[in-house]
């Protein structure tokens, strides 16, 4: 995978998961709040922290020894007695994934994460707070917002429009997946989210790329061929953070705001591909059970 010198500090806050792959029987880390940071640190950035609620089981305890091996920040982490989330999962002859049993988050599901004035001052440190639609962070986000923090979150591929209208005028950065629907509705879906509020909203269509919004200039980006997948698990989630931390990285040294958004997502397909290419899991640390 590239890795630049990006001037930049990134905090995922939310979910952090197993990903069981049952027909290898072998454990990964994930979950897109630390994929994010997990990605970041692989694009590049000076300063990758995770913000989230680890269980007290071993699945638990080999998401956080991963973590740290990655160079991400955990120092506003909590660990709580109860399982933590995971999720089971097959690999087709493709390289997508077929979903099997989870447990919707685990104890971090069962247990808001509330943040103090404390937690607010941390946040403050990064350029950009992460957090998307598995989370439970909602009733938590317009604290972040109102505190001035730019915020990015991945709506995936399931989110109603009445979720949207609840949580994007908290939002910065917006992204979801618009496999489903058509290159129109896409563009009039992005149209209709940067009018909640967003700065960028994103759309990824899968092998057609991806389309975006600045309420300015709509924006196109092709994937890249993967000649040989290995396992696009972390495919969405790579590629959002890479085209996030290189915008902003972008912005922060003077670039236009076309100029900086076009260089993001070019960044984007080519490490995003790369990360289908190269490993098993989201980002590794396989660990047999």
């Amino acid at each position: 995978m590239q890795r630049q010198d990006l001037d930049v500090a990134v905090c995922g806050f939310g979910d952090n998961v197993v990903d069981v792959y049952e027909h290898t029987r072998t454990m990964y880390p994930g979950g897109n709040c630390a994929n994010f940071a997990v990605y970041a640190r692989k694009a590049g950035v000076r300063r990758a922290a995770y913000m989230g609620y680890f269980g007290s089981d071993g699945r638990a305890e080999h998401v956080i020894r991963s973590l740290h091996e990655e160079g991400v920040e955990t120092v506003k982490c909590r660990q709580l007695v109860g399982e933590n989330g995971y999720s089971c999962v097959s690999i087709a002859p493709d390289g997508d994934r077929i979903w099997g049993d989870y447990n919707q988050g685990g104890i971090r599901g069962e247990t808001s994460y509330v943040l103090d004035r404390f937690d607010i001052e941390y946040l403050r440190q990064f350029d950009v707070v992460h957090s998307g639609n598995y989370c439970y962070t909602e009733r938590q986000l317009h604290k972040i917002h109102d505190a001035g923090i730019a915020l990015s979150f991945d709506f995936s591929d399931d989110s109603t429009w009445e979720y949207f209208q609840e949580v994007a005028p908290n939002v910065t950065y917006a992204f979801f997946s618009a496999s489903d629907l058509t290159v129109d509705e896409t563009r009039e879906r992005l149209r209709k989210v940067h009018e909640l509020g967003p700065r960028w909203v994103s759309a990824t269509r899968g092998v057609d790329g991806c389309y975006a919004f600045d309420g300015e200039r709509y924006y196109r980006q092709e994937s890249k061929p993967v000649e040989h997948m290995r396992d696009a698990m972390g495919a969405g989630d790579s590629f959002l953070t890479s085209f996030l931390v290189k915008a902003i990285d972008g912005l922060k040294r003077g670039a236009s705001r076309e100029e900086a958004y076009a260089s993001g997502l070019a960044f984007a397909a080519e490490f995003a591909s790369d990360v289908c290419c190269v490993q098993d899991g989201s980002w590794g640390h396989g660990l047999k059970y």
